[in-house]
């Protein structure tokens, strides 16, 4: 699914606006839920998502299966429209019934905003069990105690680890802590004669590929905020995070580290520095099993739990996900949640997608399902999936600003800009209190 990097973010003002703006029919924060359609009704459900390619053609298959419950609901599948696209549709009133969004760092501005209509009702009203979903899907799903959106699919991340590559560099098992990390990544990297890197351990260059602080934290057992103030600087683990990617940069060399990224292929494409064998390290998502079988056969490649800063720790993993909503101003809501509930807990509409795209089921039922397809490779991340260590995104009303000030920072930090961490921490977690609190949420 791709979601931190292929989908396009909200702009804060504009998300800010929505339920002043937004025109159209649909629910507000106690709006009851609607009805669902009759089997003489005739009618469109519009679904607007961000999927493309071969992606947007099993993800329509899969919502053709609604066809077995609504045989006279027609359903229009449009792909490549992102959140931008979907927060305009809201204020100008050309609204989809049904919106699949891969940011969950915008549920905040869905929820709190109303751009997502409120499910509680219907969920209250069909009795839905929401313990088939884990605790952190539950929580990138909802804001505040608003639920306004389900999932449908997961990322979940972890270690990929070149399996030749360690070989060569004597080492036998896959690190667990970030001693045995360093020490992996240096005894992997390979350097030319003049000293530009040709092979990297790990790339420690924040913000490039899935190297970002979201995902990176839960290993570190970083924490975001605290009785609601964002609390970087006093969190331990943000500050191991910081020094020990800068502890990497500095081994290499940030100018050389520069010109080592810059020659780096796209992340989705066969050209992906893994792929090339150009990195022996990563954390990735699930979904990346399918793009190195299909692109790169030849890389021998195993997963595992990304190594964390404390060994009790060990098995924390990242989550994120699809999340499915009603839109404000939505024309058949009834008939949206009846998609989408069937969407989110249908199992075998869940399997088959999933084996299609190679994403985690989100519900318990499917993870559990004989026709899952799991290998070797795409068992670490649904045995994380399974855990009570699983952590999901920092959810605010501000999208993901917070997100983008820290990982500004850390590049400033890993390029020497900025010398002192306590500091700077202390000047982003005032930025990011001043942005919550601009927005009234």
């Amino acid at each position: 699914m791709r979601k931190h990097t292929r989908a396009a973010l909200l702009c804060v003002a504009a998300a800010l606006t929505l339920t002043a703006c937004a025109a159209g029919k649909g629910g507000g924060a106690n709006s009851d839920a609607a009805a669902a359609p009759g089997k003489d009704d005739k009618l469109t459900l519009t679904v607007w998502s961000n999927y493309s390619d071969r992606e947007y053609e099993e993800v329509t298959k899969a919502l053709k299966t609604f066809n077995k419950k609504f045989p006279n609901i027609e359903i229009k599948h449009e792909g490549s429209q992102d959140d931008d696209k979907i927060t305009a549709g809201i204020r100008s009133g050309n609204t989809p019934d049904v919106a699949l969004s891969f940011t969950t760092d915008n549920i905040g501005q869905f929820c709190s905003s109303g751009a997502f209509q409120p499910l509680k009702n219907y969920i209250d009203r069909d009795k839905v069990d929401l313990n088939q979903l884990s605790p952190a899907v539950q929580e990138y799903t909802e804001y505040k105690g608003d639920r306004c959106a389900m999932p449908m699919l997961t990322d979940v991340y972890a270690m990929y680890y070149n399996k030749d590559a360690l070989s060569a560099a004597g080492i036998a098992t896959p690190p667990k802590t970030l001693d045995e990390l360093y020490d992996a990544a240096v005894k992997a990297t390979k350097k030319a004669p003049n000293g530009d890197i040709e092979v990297a351990g790990y790339l420690p260059t924040m913000g490039f590929y899935a190297n970002r602080p979201t995902i990176l934290a839960p290993t570190f057992g970083a924490e975001w905020d605290k009785d609601g103030k964002s609390a970087l600087a006093s969190s331990p683990g943000f500050t191991e995070m910081m020094t020990f990617q800068k502890k990497l940069v500095d081994f290499y060399g940030y100018d050389a580290l520069e010109r080592f990224r810059a020659g780096l292929g796209q992340e989705y494409s066969a050209d992906h520095a893994f792929h090339q064998g150009k990195i022996a390290i990563m954390i990735d998502g699930e979904y990346r099993t399918a793009f190195l079988k299909a692109q790169a056969p030849q890389i021998k490649f195993g997963t595992a739990p990304f190594p964390t800063w404390k060994p009790a720790d060990y098995g924390t993993a990242f989550t994120t996900g699809t999340i499915m909503g009603i839109p404000k101003g939505a024309k058949n809501p009834g008939a949206a949640w009846e998609l989408i509930k069937h969407l989110t807990f249908d199992t075998d509409t869940i399997v088959d997608l999933s084996n299609a795209i190679k994403n985690v089921p989100s519900t318990k039922a499917a993870m559990e399902s004989p026709k899952l397809e799991v290998d070797e490779q795409f068992k670490t991340f649904i045995d994380l999936a399974k855990s009570d260590k699983l952590k999901g995104n920092p959810v605010t009303p501000i999208g993901d600003a917070h997100i983008k000030a820290v990982t500004d920072f850390s590049v400033s930090y890993q390029s020497g800009k900025v010398p002192d961490l306590a500091a700077g921490l202390k000047e982003v977690d005032k930025n990011i209190d001043d942005l919550i609190a601009k927005s009234g949420k």
